[in-house]
């Protein structure tokens, strides 16, 4: 049995903060995902799940050396291979939500003998920037409103104390990753009592963002991944185009599609049962759903 919380120390001596739930012989890790552990609970029966703080987020260490940021997206996947070290796993399934769907594979891509499946969940699409035609992204006016509205809410920053500017921020923002704005309260990402999530978008856009637009994910290049991999994709999501899940699945040599019709980056809020049953059945049995099955 693993333990039920602690730390993780990285190879440049960071610590990241992780928690578990389970005792099952199947190990899931789920990068980032401290925020997705009330609802992906529902997956321990028969597994482990390993949910943790990625570097500078949520309840890791803060990071005041830039030198151990600047790498961006590339020091979390060396500190996945640093979670996986850390608790003995051989091999480890995967889960990633958004820009962790995309980190997901670039680790299967640098350390592919470790991998045993990956599931991607609304993932950042492998070209960052991509235009999508009006029928593969959602550009509808709820997102002009949503962007609208924090604008104006950035002139008003001076007049919010940190904390309370998050929850500000969030009580917005959460409205653009599901399709219908009444689901918007299930959408609990925000964790602004922690000082690495209110100060998040510098690091975001300073580093996190260039390390991915700095990317070249050919086919040639994603060759190395073979394992299964289950992408699981809302037709109407605002925030990482259902666009994106296509093109990784048109260029995985061994994924398939689960496309969620109707659903938002939060697919699991608005289709559970699909959501659920889909990630419950790929990790327990061989079948890889076939492209557009759901």
């Amino acid at each position: 049995m693993l333990p039920a919380e602690g730390y993780v120390t990285t190879d440049d001596g960071l610590r990241l903060w992780f928690q578990t739930v389970g005792s099952g012989q199947q190990v899931v890790v789920l990068p980032n995902g401290l925020h997705l552990l009330e609802d992906f609970s529902c997956l321990a029966p028969g597994r482990t799940l390993v949910f943790y703080d990625v570097r500078n987020r949520g309840r890791s260490e803060t990071v005041t050396d830039p030198a151990l940021l600047q790498r961006g997206i590339h020091n979390d996947v060396d500190d996945l291979d640093a979670v996986r070290r850390h608790f003995g796993l051989d091999r480890l399934a995967l889960i990633g939500h958004s820009y962790m769907g995309l980190m997901v594979i670039l680790y299967a891509m640098r350390y592919p003998a470790h991998v045993d499946r990956i599931v991607q969940i609304a993932p950042m699409g492998p070209h960052y920037g991509k235009s999508y035609p009006a029928d593969l992204t959602n550009t509808d006016p709820m997102l002009r409103d949503i962007f609208a509205k924090l604008g104006e809410l950035q002139k008003e920053r001076a007049s919010y104390d940190p904390e309370a500017f998050c929850r500000k921020f969030w009580s917005i923002l959460r409205v653009l990753y599901v399709t219908d704005p009444k689901d918007a309260d299930r959408v609990r990402w925000d964790r602004c009592d922690l000082q690495n999530e209110r100060n998040f978008m510098k690091y975001w856009t300073e580093e996190i963002i260039p390390s991915i637009q700095s990317l070249s994910l050919s086919r040639e290049a994603l060759a190395p991944v073979t394992r299964a991999v289950l992408t699981l994709h809302g037709t109407k999501d605002r925030s990482a185009p259902y666009g994106g899940g296509r093109d990784w699945v048109s260029l995985l040599p061994n994924a398939r599609l689960v496309q969620v019709r109707g659903a938002g980056h939060g697919p699991w809020i608005e289709a559970p049962e699909i959501v659920f049953g889909a990630i419950g059945q790929f990790l327990t049995l061989d079948h890889v759903p076939s492209a557009g099955e759901v």
